[in-house]
């Protein structure tokens, strides 16, 4: 249990940063002026994208499992999009189009796709 809530801070952390890498790149112009305040944005947006990656983005893949197997797993870039972009919409300040949520969706799926595979490996480390 607490190795699975480290892994959960390690990518809740890792979100965020990509979240305002991506915002920084992306995002609209007013939301890439943010306050002194602007980092406990980010970190807000990260737990919130965590927290849609771990219980929505299941059901939403479920769902849209026809389209995913007739664009032979492309669209999957658009339902991370569309987690990216439900995120920033619930969080206060942040602002993206949704074509834009979806090039930020690859940049946190890459980041993410890092992180599993260094956890992997450690793992693998250990068990020898």
């Amino acid at each position: 249990m607490r190795k699975q809530f480290a892994i959960f801070i390690l990518r809740w952390i890792l979100n965020s940063f990509g979240l305002w890498v991506a915002v920084r790149l992306l995002g609209t112009s007013g939301s890439s002026e943010l306050a002194g305040d602007g980092y406990s944005i980010y970190l807000l947006a990260g737990f919130i994208f965590s927290l849609l990656n771990s219980i929505l983005r299941p059901l939403v893949v479920i769902l849209s499992l026809p389209a995913i197997l007739i664009t032979l797993g492309l669209f999957v870039f658009v339902v991370n999009g569309f987690m990216v972009w439900l995120a920033i919409q619930m969080t206060p300040q942040l602002e993206m189009t949704f074509l834009n949520s979806i090039f930020a969706g690859m940049l946190l799926s890459l980041i993410n796709y890092i992180v599993s595979a260094a956890l992997e490996l450690q793992v693998l480390k250990k068990e020898e």
